[in-house]
């Protein structure tokens, strides 16, 4: 069983600012804006509609891509996500079915923080899925049965005019989740710096701007990450 860590989620270059994690650990997921024209018949939701915790007053009539969908969360009724950047897609495109996936985003910290929390902000993983199918190329996916094609029809990628990714995936609903409360990849004395979860149990080295690159994990980090999305979060540093 092998997995891949991606970077999702808000930041402070696009829409401008983070989503929170509080001091408990429980976090607020906000999606990127949406950057590419989208269909006239296509639901694409705005920060308003969302009812977000953290001020997004600056961009509330934004349409947001919300990518990847969580089923329960923003009215999604499906785990899917989509990439359309090689960087991200090529390490996707060599998982199969039953691997997982984990998003991680940049969260701003909360006041009164728990001491594994990083200050200002960290990376943590908010998610999971657990792949229900291997992904699908996105060259092949207008070739796929229009059954099988169904369970992408809510993709942001599918909300746009010209369908550009590179890769889907499809989450297992029973293994797949947004998570309560974030996991640190991130040490409590810096955001900027890795956690033995990204130096030792990943292929990255955490030099450089390690938080923005796909994290490639085999089974022992794979499993270090499940059992720590309810376990204890001073696993995550040795």
């Amino acid at each position: 069983m092998r997995s891949v860590a991606i970077n999702v989620a808000a930041n402070t270059n696009d829409p401008g600012f983070r989503g929170p994690i509080q001091g408990d650990g429980r976090f607020e997921y906000v999606p990127i804006p949406e950057t590419e024209p989208t269909r006239a018949d296509a639901d694409v939701p705005t920060y308003g509609d969302l009812e977000l915790d953290v001020d997004a007053s600056a961009v509330v009539n934004r349409p947001v891509h919300l990518d990847p969908t969580f089923a329960g969360v923003y009215g999604c009724d499906r785990y899917t996500y989509g990439d359309p950047y090689g960087v991200k897609a090529r390490p996707l495109l060599a998982l199969s079915a039953g691997d997982y996936v984990f998003f991680y985003a940049t969260l701003s910290t909360a006041a009164d923080p728990a001491d594994w929390l990083a200050p200002e902000w960290g990376a943590y993983v908010i998610g999971q899925f657990q792949l229900a199918r291997d992904p699908v190329p996105g060259d092949a996916y207008p070739d796929l049965p229009p059954e099988e094609r169904a369970v992408f029809a809510s993709n942001a990628h599918l909300k746009r005019e010209t369908f550009d990714a590179a890769v889907l995936l499809a989450g297992d609903s029973g293994s797949s989740a947004l998570y309560e409360r974030g996991v640190p990849l991130s040490r409590p004395e810096a955001g900027a710096e890795a956690n033995r979860l990204v130096t030792e149990l990943s292929s990255d080295s955490g030099r450089g701007p390690w938080w923005r690159r796909p994290l490639r994990f085999g089974a022992d980090g794979t499993e270090e990450i499940r059992r720590l999305r309810t376990g204890d979060r001073y696993r995550a540093f040795g």
